[in-house]
């Protein structure tokens, strides 16, 4: 389970040095005529958080679970880590904020101290993400891959 955020990278200047390396090293046909217009960062990643992925099935993918990459805008990261931080402060609301998920190979269902650190967890990514200052002008997306 991924959170990724994409960012358009316009005013790179071909001197720098860096930069050029770096992609020069990623890409296998190096740069030649090809210039970069985006970089991925990736924000976050889960194993088997089946809570998590069901919220954003549920608020980000239309209860669409095709492995699809889906659009999340920070108000959805806000939600996400406001409903981390009520079942945390009070789990008996875990079942109808964010309760677990069946699928395939999700694991645990109980409401114990896994699910607790994935919530911490997810809370955290979202805090970082909502805090960073560049975070406008990412396109952050959500995928899970099994």
């Amino acid at each position: 389970m991924y959170l990724e955020a994409e960012q358009y990278v316009s005013d790179w200047e071909e001197n720098d040095v860096t930069f050029v390396n770096v992609i020069k090293e990623a890409s296998p046909l190096g740069l030649g005529e090809f210039k970069p217009r985006n970089v991925t960062y990736e924000l976050g990643y889960w194993r088997k958080a089946n809570a998590i992925h069901g919220w954003f099935v549920r608020n980000v993918q239309d209860g669409k679970d095709e492995c699809q990459s889906s659009y999340v805008t920070l108000e959805h990261l806000q939600q996400l880590k406001e409903a981390c931080e009520k079942v945390l402060a009070n789990i008996e609301l875990a079942p109808e904020l964010l309760p677990g998920t069946k699928g395939f190979f999700f694991g645990n269902y109980e409401y114990d101290e896994y699910y607790e650190s994935d919530l911490r967890k997810t809370a955290l990514i979202c805090d970082k993400v909502l805090t960073n200052p560049d975070s406008k002008k990412w396109w952050i997306q959500y995928r899970a891959s099994w």
